[in-house]
């Protein structure tokens, strides 16, 4: 157990044992929750390709035993000035406490070890170009570099222009164990690391406001009673599409979005690829394509008037459609945009392969250090003792979860999500005709048909990439 937990924790229970003394029960029992959660699940938003979040560990802070560390290194950088590359600048900000705890460890490794830092911050748009060149050149851009796992993993580390950085990752505190040991693995070694313990949360924002005028069931109910599934999902999204001025035709509608493959993909813990194979005949991805069709075939969302991806976002903002499938990072817009309307958040409803709430990422990133580089166990040593806090924040994002939900039922939904975030990897695949797939599925072409044709098509695609 990590000594600043201890310490709150027999706080807590000296706190119980005066309540008990007065006469005060129940405080003295909350003060025994707040104290044994305090800390727990702490990370920084440090993931998505959008600038959002890294992946879900919740492993290190149980409170049940010293997480590990590594011992301390004494060595001397000689002045050396460790470049740190991203599309944006990753310095560390003051502006919580935690921050605060990370700047402070940075300066004295600074000191001790005699190296500075310049954070280089690339545009995104010609982020990959640039990196990518900088590596197969043998004169990388930085010491630490931030890469998409899209064009890392397979690509590069094939080539052996990252080093494997797992034995050096191990700090659960430090290191999200999922994003070293899972998402950035290529045949058994881990290539990517972030400190960053939060997800990217995708569900379903909907119109509370809208749903309270038409006496529509709360969205929260069936999350509450475990029955918010594709079939009620369906049921409500048809529910709201309403002709409610007598003229023939729709005024308000259930759905924004026209296309929900991703959302179908991660609902059912599945996706289109596994590794270095096509997924489209699993059972569990074969659910989701039927998904997709029937939204489609039966005409539940509301029709495209020929906009761009941001005409979901479009309707949605005019007030009449009740939901919209997102990412937690655009609400803050909608919430903007939407000045007299109440904005809920659920999860997307889980499919049949699911017992859980999902997420998902299909732009996933993370820092590496290029082959090139001397020592990455210095940098990896370094980056663990800035990141080796004791956090004030009870769960990854708190603080940012707090600055954008009033509702209580909101946030929450959220904290469920957040930690089953999955990785789909069908961007890997330059050639593997992914919106062509999506597009036939969507024009009303039978799942069988589009399985079967895109089969090999998928798999010639994956070859490419993890072929010799």
């Amino acid at each position: 157990m990590r000594m600043g937990k201890m310490m709150l924790l027999l706080c807590a229970i000296i706190l119980v044992l005066a309540a008990c003394s007065g006469g005060t029960g129940s405080e003295g029992n909350d003060a025994v929750t707040n104290g044994a959660n305090a800390g727990a699940n702490n990370g920084t938003n440090d993931g998505a390709d959008n600038g959002g979040n890294a992946s879900g560990n919740e492993t290190g802070n149980t409170g049940e035993e010293e997480s590990y560390s590594t011992p301390e290194m004494d060595f001397d950088l000689g002045g050396r000035t460790i470049k740190i590359v991203s599309w944006w600048d990753m310095t560390i900000p003051e502006d919580n406490p935690d921050n605060i705890q990370r700047k402070e460890n940075l300066n004295a490794l600074m000191e001790k070890h005699n190296f500075k830092v310049e954070y280089v911050a690339i545009d995104y748009g010609e982020y990959q170009e640039k990196v990518t060149a900088s590596l197969l050149a043998g004169e990388p851009i930085g010491d630490i570099v931030r890469l998409g796992k899209t064009y890392t993993v397979p690509t590069l580390v094939k080539q052996d222009l990252l080093w494997p950085i797992d034995e050096y990752t191990k700090n659960p505190v430090a290191f999200n164990q999922k994003v070293t040991n899972e998402y950035y693995t290529y045949e058994g070694r881990g290539y990517g690391f972030s400190e960053g313990q939060a997800n990217l949360v995708q569900g379903i924002f909907y119109n509370r406001t809208l749903m309270n005028q038409h006496g529509l069931k709360a969205l929260q109910d069936y999350v509450n009673e475990d029955s918010w599934n594709w079939e009620t999902f369906i049921q409500v999204a048809k529910e709201a599409n309403k002709d409610t001025n007598n003229d023939g035709k729709l005024d308000t509608w259930g759905l924004a979005n026209s296309s929900l493959m991703d959302q179908a993909l991660y609902s059912n813990n599945t996706g289109l690829t596994k590794g270095n194979k096509q997924n489209l005949d699993d059972p569990a991805t074969m659910e989701s394509l039927n998904f997709v069709s029937r939204l489609a075939t039966e005409q539940v969302a509301r029709p495209t008037e020929g906009g761009d991806w941001t005409e979901p976002g479009q309707f949605f903002r005019q007030g009449n459609t009740l939901m919209i499938a997102g990412a937690l990072w655009e609400l803050s817009g909608l919430q903007t945009d939407m000045p007299d309307y109440e904005i809920g958040f659920v999860p997307f409803p889980k499919g049949p392969h699911a017992t859980d709430y999902h997420s998902a990422e299909a732009l996933f990133q993370a820092l590496t250090i290029p082959k090139s580089v001397e020592n990455p166990e210095q940098l990896l040593y370094i980056w663990e003792k800035i990141n080796d806090i004791d956090s004030v924040y009870e769960y990854p994002d708190q603080g940012w979860y707090e600055t954008l939900f009033a509702n209580e039922d909101d946030l929450n939904n959220a904290k469920m999500v957040a930690p089953n975030m999955i990785i789909l990897d069908h961007n890997t695949f330059p050639n593997l005709k992914y919106y062509d797939f999506v597009g036939e599925l969507n024009s009303g072409v039978s799942v069988s048909t589009v399985v079967e044709k895109y089969k090999s098509t998928f798999q010639a695609a994956i070859d490419e990439v993890y072929g010799p």
